[in-house]
């Protein structure tokens, strides 16, 4: 791309980048670059429409209120909601969440064990009948029902 911008007027850069392999929206984004900030991030500087930081603990304290520590997102949003509160949109609460490692359910559920698969293994002949030898362990796949 760069001997493309290296041809000149824009008229010639078009094909020349096509020729190149290029897109016509590279040259032409490459001639006319987007201002970046002085740290050299263009995504250093706040949202405009960012709740400060002092609006973001209050959320968080809402968030983890003793009536809302059990419930969703959702529940709590259209709890407020229905009080004539509204402090944040649903997205932001998850966005405020997340920041502080809470975005998970919330609610303590049981964790059930992993089971391991039962495994049949014959260690004599006729000692295991099954359907299919491919549940028999260490025994190549076959047209036999009995693992030996």
């Amino acid at each position: 791309m760069d001997a493309v911008m290296e041809t000149g007027s824009k008229n010639r850069g078009c094909p020349a980048c096509l020729r190149a392999g290029g897109t016509r929206a590279t040259y032409y984004r490459r001639l006319t670059p987007k201002p970046v900030d002085a740290e050299g991030d263009r995504t250093s500087r706040p949202q405009p429409r960012a709740l400060p930081p002092e609006e973001r603990q209050q959320v968080l304290a809402v968030l983890n209120e003793p009536r809302f520590m059990n419930l969703a997102p959702p529940e709590v949003h259209a709890t407020l909601l229905d009080e004539g509160r509204w402090l944040c949109s649903l997205r932001t609460m998850y966005r405020i969440l997340d920041e502080n490692g809470q975005v998970r359910e919330r609610r303590d559920q049981l964790r059930h064990p992993e089971y391991k698969k039962p495994e049949l293994l014959a260690t004599k002949p006729n000692q295991v009948w099954t359907w299919t030898s491919t549940s028999c362990s260490g025994r190549p796949s076959g047209p036999t029902s009995i693992c030996t």
